[in-house]
């Protein structure tokens, strides 16, 4: 199976051309730049446009419109998760949204505890602590999912968030995807990652 791994867009995902061939497109969130309905419907439009078998997306700290929302009339093979998964092809994928407003409170930390244990690609936000997350002598990352990776198994744990962090790296059996593909400054996109499972 090859995942095309994409996330932090930030409404720029018209620029994208000529993206490459995969079975399955997974968007880790940050599509919209100030969270706005129209540029989340714009990107609806656009992801459910691309020609994928399967499109998985959830929501990053930008995506706040879509906040609670209830999300109908996605075609059959776009899956939208929030903290909830979907088998494709044998493969377990599970998505965990970074809302602020979970954030604050003590919502985001059940989030992650409900990450079932036989999980087999995790799709987050924000990255696990220590794991291509480090920007301006700070590790950014999540000491929850580092908590919780230790109970999983899993083949692929693909996230966004920390712009400089873009790139792959497998540790012990998992390969971990930071997909944003917005430099630091919003001006460029990045080649998006290609993970074959």
């Amino acid at each position: 199976m090859k995942i095309l791994h994409l996330s932090d867009t930030h409404s720029a995902h018209h620029r994208l051309k000529n993206l490459p061939d995969a079975d399955i497109v997974v968007h880790s969130g940050d599509f919209c730049m100030v969270g706005e309905e129209r540029e989340a419907m714009d990107f609806l439009y656009w992801f459910c446009d691309l020609p994928y078998r399967h499109k998985i997306f959830i929501c990053g700290n930008h995506d706040s419109c879509l906040y609670d929302a209830n999300i109908d009339g996605l075609d059959s093979n776009v899956h939208y998760l929030c903290n909830s998964g979907i088998e494709i092809e044998g493969m377990k994928f599970y998505g965990v949204p970074m809302f602020t407003e979970d954030c604050i409170s003590d919502r985001q930390t059940h989030h992650y505890a409900k990450i079932p244990a036989d999980t087999d690609v995790l799709i987050t936000h924000s990255p696990a602590y220590g794991i291509l997350d480090f920007d301006d002598n700070i590790n950014y990352g999540s000491e929850e999912i580092l908590m919780k990776l230790s109970d999983l198994h899993l083949k692929a744990h693909l996230f966004g968030h920390i712009h400089r962090q873009h790139g792959i790296i497998g540790q012990n059996g998992t390969i971990f995807s930071n997909g944003a593909i917005m430099n630091e400054d919003y001006s460029a996109l990045s080649t998006p990652d290609i993970i074959e499972l």
